[in-house]
């Protein structure tokens, strides 16, 4: 069997609040925003870090599948307010100055820096919807 040649274009991650979305992301992060369609709530933006224009994650409204049901776009909400819904893993090589960058924009720090029992160091936050962001620090 010979490898397949695959990456991550994009991942998804939910926002309630897309100004604040983009305040963490842009402002705090340092993403660039690369698209951001749509009006009110119900925006779809696009982000990403610039030495990478591959990879983006997009921030969407939750549950805006049809198919879904009322009570299903419930669950979603409370798991979300609950910071149980989505999480990604970003890379840093100076984890400490990205904790403190971070923590001065206001980000609600779930977790400083600490080696981890398998032996990865790293922090956590959660973004304006919730969303746990871990951030690991590259050797």
């Amino acid at each position: 069997m010979t490898a397949m040649d695959i990456t991550i274009r994009t991942t998804f991650l939910p926002h309630t609040d897309p100004d604040a979305s983009l305040a963490f992301y842009r402002d705090a992060l340092g993403f660039e925003v690369r698209n951001d369609v749509g009006r009110g709530k119900m925006r779809w933006i696009t982000v990403g870090p610039p030495s990478q224009p591959e990879t983006s994650i997009l921030l969407a409204p939750p549950a805006t599948d049809p198919g879904i049901t009322e009570e299903e776009r419930r669950t979603i909400l409370e798991m979300m307010a609950k910071g149980t819904y989505g999480w990604i893993v970003l890379g840093t090589k100076d984890l400490d100055g990205t904790f403190a960058q971070l923590e001065a924009s206001g980000a609600e720090v779930v977790q400083e820096p600490t080696l981890q029992p398998y032996g990865i160091r790293d922090c956590a936050f959660r973004d304006p919807a919730g969303n746990l962001i871990r951030i690991q620090e590259l050797g």
